[in-house]
């Protein structure tokens, strides 16, 4: 079959199905998304505004496990249906973006003992129901923060694996940046996890391996024409804009924004006591917090004065064509910052998928010679 049915959780809004999706439009074998989930009512409106698969809104866990649910007659119903619904279609790729919090250093690191840590068994617990009801998915995609391998002094990554390769799944796993493997002008490290239930297939992808291959290296000239396609110079609406009237203090104190931020098609990072550029020329990770306060925003500067990045400039910076095809819909600037930052990279995964489909025509064709060589139809030397 050249069409892979892929099952998404923590599904945000898209970015992993994006790449997948996108990875489908140049290859004879294509992916479609069987399903997608998301807890979020604000990314699950933001998902709704760009996909018409089935998106199904509600607690993972309770949807494993609807008895959870059993105080309230509605939301048990809801949920066993929502299990049924998952567990009777087969899926060829599981994928999700667990949730990072509990493991990123820009958090508390509470790791396990944090519930959202917590949710990576419910990965595990789906691949169990998934093949006590049809069969296990040939490919499983993870993706989280860089710290996740170190957490614990690496004890959480490995009770990770161990938890994967017990479902009988073998296992690599490389830390992949942004901006070395795409044209999006943002330094972003991230974990991605991939799981092989077919020794061949495991055998056959050699990607982590080679990395240096894909590696993209740009001048700072090169990397501002990146940064001109994520910028808008059409943006008027003054709350994006820092001006003396507005923030007194980082214009007169310890902190003059307009001596600091001379350079337009650069991203500057403000904090609390000083403002610096970045010295990668690209985009400072962005982060879901994004939203919570000025100063953790990335700067620009441009023709209308010193501003921060909008949310379409952010979501932009994850590879998402809004403007062209992707939308954002009406809710508040900090859902949407905390969006973008808690999006995986879409052209990162797109990379990632077409590896997996590569896979798949070569695997494809090596048992099509296994068979006629074993019908003697062909010799096995050949």
């Amino acid at each position: 079959m050249n069409t892979l049915k892929v099952g998404s959780l923590f599904a945000g809004v898209g970015g992993i199905c994006s790449g997948f999706l996108q990875a489908s439009e140049e290859n004879e074998y294509k992916y479609t998304i069987a399903w997608a989930n998301e807890i979020d009512k604000y990314a699950c409106e933001t998902y709704r505004h760009n996909f018409s698969h089935m998106l199904i809104e509600g607690d993972i866990e309770k949807i494993l496990a609807p008895e959870l649910a059993s105080d309230n007659f509605v939301d048990y119903k809801y949920y066993s249906k929502m299990r049924e619904t998952i567990l009777s279609q087969k899926i060829d790729v599981l994928n999700g973006g667990f949730p990072c919090q509990a493991f990123s250093v820009a958090g508390e690191r509470k790791g396990f003992a944090d519930e959202r840590g917590n949710l990576f068994f419910s990965i595990v617990e789906l691949i169990k129901q998934l093949g006590e009801y049809q069969e296990k998915p040939r490919f499983l995609l993870l993706e989280n923060v860089k710290n996740l391998q170190n957490h614990n002094n690496g004890h959480t990554y490995e009770v990770i694996k161990k938890c994967l390769e017990q479902q009988g799944y073998m296992i690599v796993e490389a830390v992949l940046n942004t901006m070395d493997l795409t044209s999006l002008p943002q330094n972003r490290e991230r974990l991605y996890i991939l799981g092989f239930l077919n020794q061949i297939d495991y055998e056959c992808f050699t990607l982590f391996d080679k990395l240096e291959k894909y590696k993209i290296h740009k001048t700072h000239c090169e990397r501002k024409l990146d940064i001109q396609t994520i910028i808008s110079n059409d943006v008027v609406d003054e709350k994006y804009f820092y001006t003396e009237e507005k923030y007194p203090n980082y214009f007169n104190g310890n902190i003059n924004l307009a001596n600091e931020i001379d350079e337009q098609l650069q991203f500057y990072q403000l904090r609390r006591v000083y403002v610096r550029k970045n010295k990668n020329n690209v985009c400072p990770t962005l982060t879901a917090n994004m939203g919570t306060g000025g100063h953790n925003v990335p700067l620009i500067l441009t023709k209308g004065g010193i501003r921060k990045i909008t949310p379409a400039e952010a979501f932009r910076l994850q590879g998402f064509n809004v403007g062209d095809g992707y939308q954002l819909p009406v809710i508040s600037d900090c859902h949407l910052y905390k969006q973008a930052g808690n999006a995986v990279s879409v052209p990162v995964v797109k990379l990632l998928a077409e590896e997996l489909l590569r896979i798949v025509k070569a695997t494809e064709n090596i048992k099509d010679r296994s068979a006629l060589c074993a019908n003697n139809i062909i010799d096995i030397a050949v």
